[in-house]
């Protein structure tokens, strides 16, 4: 990509290959390692005293996928008991965070990516007190548990954010305040742009936070706010777009920008492979064009949080179809708010989406 910037962070201790060339997909006769993609045995021994060199190769996305349900809240939220946060592990590099619903309603995403050279958390959640939110309580205990399957004392870790504009996503920074080998990208956007090396280019051209071996890929994307990026993995084939397109009501900033990031989203899904488009919120329920609304704490009817790469096709058309117009349009999978309050309602529901009433969750 042009205009194209690496940011590596310092990859500490002395490193040796444990897969090797004579089994580049680790151990194969472990059942996890699939056929056709260079996984990693560093899971046996939980201990290590030398550093493991995982092979981030891959003859197609790394494998992970989600066989749960994510905890969706309770009527009254003072009396929910479930996990301040949600830890799922797509896979053994790879980890999606939520926010209770009940801590805070928008229930936000957060993502923690490792590679060789450290780790990457992407966006902060939306709850600075740690005892409500023990976000950095979280992060560090798989930091440590990693570390040790990979025989890793220090494991550089990077903050990056979605947009610095965007509460949900940001207030959890507090918490990583003066953290040892902690790297926060700075928020201002003019000094975020900087970091990433595209202060000329904005909103063209591409940055890079590299994780040793597994490089991200930064990619602006203003139009819901002034300074949106998103993020792409290469190793899973994810791309994480924050509040940009996400399964939910997408508050449009400038419909201008939104179009061209969209298209800019589009070019980039054209050229590079995309097995899922990761959010960073769930706000539509499994009934199509249905959601819920601002500050309710009770979701058992959520949609999935992954979207289709396809989706992009779709979005775009209905963006361009609204810009320039103050106005709410609903589609089975997002809701478009352009120029109006997001607590908009219609009474014009769209002749091709399903007209089907949620059941009641009582």
């Amino acid at each position: 990509m042009p205009n194209s910037v690496t940011y590596n962070p310092v990859l500490s201790g002395n490193t040796m290959s444990v897969t090797g060339s004579a089994y580049p997909n680790g151990n194969p006769d472990l059942p996890y390692n699939l056929p056709g993609v260079r996984n990693t045995d560093s899971a046996v021994p939980l201990r290590r005293s030398t550093p493991v060199v995982h092979d981030y190769r891959c003859d197609g996305p790394a494998p992970g996928r989600f066989v749960m349900r994510w905890i969706y809240g309770s009527n009254v939220a003072a009396k929910n008991r479930d996990p301040r946060i949600q830890m799922v592990q797509y896979n053994e590099d790879t980890f999606v965070l939520r926010q209770n619903v009940c801590v805070h309603w928008e229930a936000p995403f957060t993502y923690l990516l490792f590679g060789n050279a450290g780790a990457l958390l992407i966006d902060s959640g939306a709850t600075s007190e740690a005892q409500y939110y023990p976000l950095r309580e979280t992060v560090d205990a798989i930091i440590t548990r990693w570390g040790q399957a990979r025989g890793r004392r220090k494991v550089p870790l990077t903050i990056a954010l979605t947009s610095g504009e965007d509460v949900a996503q940001n207030q959890g920074l507090v918490q990583f305040a003066g953290r040892p080998d902690t790297v926060i990208v700075p928020r201002p956007l003019e000094v975020m742009k900087r970091f990433y090396g595209l202060a000329v280019s904005w909103p063209s051209g591409s940055g890079r936070i590299d994780l040793g071996d597994r490089a991200i890929e930064v990619i602006p994307t203003p139009g819901t706010h002034r300074d949106g990026v998103s993020f792409y993995d290469p190793y899973c084939d994810l791309l994480f777009t924050g509040d940009l397109i996400f399964p939910g009501k997408i508050n449009i900033g400038n419909d201008k920008d939104f179009v061209a990031s969209l298209e800019r989203i589009k070019a980039f899904v054209a050229a590079h492979p995309v097995k899922w488009i990761f959010g960073g919120h769930i706000e539509m329920m499994f009934v199509p064009g249905r959601y819920y609304p601002r500050f309710a704490t009770y979701k058992p009817y959520e949609r999935l949080l992954e979207m289709d790469p396809a989706s992009v096709d779709e979005l775009l058309h209905y963006a361009r179809e609204i810009q320039g117009r103050d106005m709410m349009l609903i589609r089975p999978d997002f809701v478009l708010l352009n120029g109006v309050s997001p607590d908009q309602r219609t009474l014009d529901w769209p002749s091709d989406v399903p007209n089907i009433i949620p059941p009641r969750p009582f």
